[in-house]
Formats: C-alpha cells, structure tokens, sequence
C-alpha cells in the first residue's frame, strides 16, 4: 500500500528535477515582471540631506520599466506605484506591503523587483576631540557654611563629517522564511491560487505541497541568480559594493516579508545609502538613476536568456 501511494510522487519529483533543459523555442517564461519602488507618500521613509527615498526610487523604477519596455517588447512591466503616493494609496505602509503581495501575485507575475535606498542612520558622524582643561568654580551653604568648591574640567572642540557608509547590497528573503514563502505559493486567503486547485477539504494535496516546495527552492535559486547579476552589473559600473566578504548578496536576519509574500523569485536592491552625501547626489542625478536602471536592466536580459532556454532551474 505504501508503494501505490508514494510512488506516483518520487516519480514526479524525479521528472521534474532531471527534466530535460529547454530549448531555445521553449515558450518565455519571463512574460510579466512586477517592479516595487519602495515606500511611498505619506511614508516617505529614509531621507538623506534634502531627498528622500520614496522619490528616488520611482524615478529609478521609471527609468528601468521604460528600457524594459523599449527593448523587451514581449514581457510586460508592471509597478507597484508609480506616482509619489505609497502603493495602492495606502496610507498605512502595512496595507501598502499586503497591496504589494497581493499585486503581483494576482497579476501572475514570473519575477518581482523591489527598489530601496539604503540608511545608515545619521546623515552625519559627530566627532570631540580633548583641546584643553578649565577650573570649575561653584559654592554650596551659606554664612559659615559657606564652602567652595573646584572642579578641573575637560574642554572640547567638536565637529561632522559626511556619513561614510555607502554602496550597494541586494537582499533575498530568509531560508528560515521558506514555509512562509511555501504557503503564498500553495496559495492563501492573502493572495490568489496561482496553479493548484484545492481538495474537498481545502487543504492542499500531498502532491500540491511537493509542487510548491519544489517551486519554492526553484524561485529561491532564480532569485540568487538574479540577484549575483544584479550586483555585478553595479561593480563593472565601478558602484561600491557594501558588503567585505562577497558580492553584497545577503538575507536579513530578520526576513523581509513582501519578498516572502510573493509567489515568484523576488529580490530588493538597495541602490545607494541616502544617508551618504556622494550615493545621494548620484542617486538623484540623472546620470545615476540611469545607470542605475542600466545595471538592473543588463540583469533582467541575462537572468530572462538564461531562463528562457532552461539553463537556471
């Protein structure tokens, strides 16, 4: 009895994972691609001198959609927002995160893109410095009583300089978080049932859930793919990588929720620390926002040719 019913599914995990590679006439499977720029008005989030990240990152989202659009006439571009106002013109940046889950995976989207501008805190970095010392003079009581007191004090020069922190890192969402992707990809009450119907009991079948696990590892590996090309595109532009052990490829400890909530390979890039005089002045350039948009286009053409004929799985 065990062999009837498990044997149906080894052999279906076996075709799928020793499938033959596509061939160049396989259909596209980059057909629809979701661009995020994040955060929005009234939530404008990280600020630098005298930009903010909300603006920055749907000039950059413009830019890219349109090169997308000029040269990949058959993939279709949608964003998240596209105007000042947070997504879905939300108020409340929560609903705005859920809009944007919900947004892509109704709209069946093959790969989801979301533009951030990093933050170090502090658009400044306070310094002291011991120049000198003083006597503090000061009484206490009264009449005979009376006593004084002396005290050798520390005197200080201070200053700024421009906040240090710069360059770009581009973030997947946590492999502790994979259940969590699982389960928008089997589909919930918080996003439509991409490819699965569900059994009478409206729980999802042994076979569902070895799809959506498989698709989960299969999104997870296209988005580390997606996500090396992205930040190589910005080293050959000679961007500063933020990270100095790899290629600024990295998962947040704590997860980052909409890329767990999107059914498909999904990444976030930060472009740039705002909080960085020189990556905010390049960041609202329009030379910047251009070869911003490049590096993350160059990627998206890679990352669709290497799919496209089944070479990343």
């Amino acid at each position: 009895m065990k062999r009837k019913i498990f044997v149906p599914y080894i052999k279906l995990i076996i075709a799928i994972l020793f499938a033959a590679p596509a061939t160049a006439q396989t259909a596209h499977q980059l057909k629809t691609i979701i661009l995020d720029p994040g955060h929005g008005y009234p939530t404008l989030n990280a600020h630098g001198r005298y930009s903010y990240e909300s603006d920055v990152t749907v000039a950059i989202g413009l830019k890219l959609k349109k090169k997308i659009e000029d040269s990949l006439p058959g993939v279709k571009v949608l964003m998240t927002r596209s105007g000042r106002n947070d997504a879905g013109g939300y108020t409340n940046p929560n609903e705005a995160n859920h809009y944007r889950a919900q947004f892509a995976n109704e709209n069946h989207g093959d790969l989801y893109i979301s533009i951030h501008c990093n933050d170090a805190g502090s658009n400044v970095i306070h310094h002291s410095e011991i120049i000198g010392h003083h006597t503090k003079v000061w009484y206490t009581g009264k009449g005979k009583k009376r006593r004084k007191h002396t005290r050798r004090e520390n005197e200080y020069r201070t200053w700024t300089t421009p906040n240090p922190v710069r360059g770009t890192e581009t973030l997947l969402w946590k492999v502790g978080k994979n259940d969590v992707k699982q389960q928008f990809i089997q589909g919930s009450q918080d996003t439509a049932d991409l490819f699965a119907e569900k059994d009478s009991s409206n729980n999802m079948t042994v076979e569902q859930k070895i799809m959506a696990s498989l698709r989960m590892q299969k999104y997870f590996n296209r988005s580390k793919f997606l996500a090396d090309l992205i930040q190589q595109n910005y080293k050959d532009q000679g961007r500063i990588i933020h990270d100095d052990a790899g290629n600024g490829v990295k998962q947040r400890t704590e997860g980052i929720w909409v890329l767990q909530a999107t059914a498909m390979p999904s990444v976030l890039t930060e472009v740039g620390f705002i909080s960085n005089p020189e990556d905010e002045d390049y960041m609202n350039s329009q030379a910047g926002q251009d070869q911003i948009a490049s590096a993350i286009f160059n990627a998206i053409v890679a990352y669709k040719t290497q799919v496209d004929t089944g070479r990343v799985r």
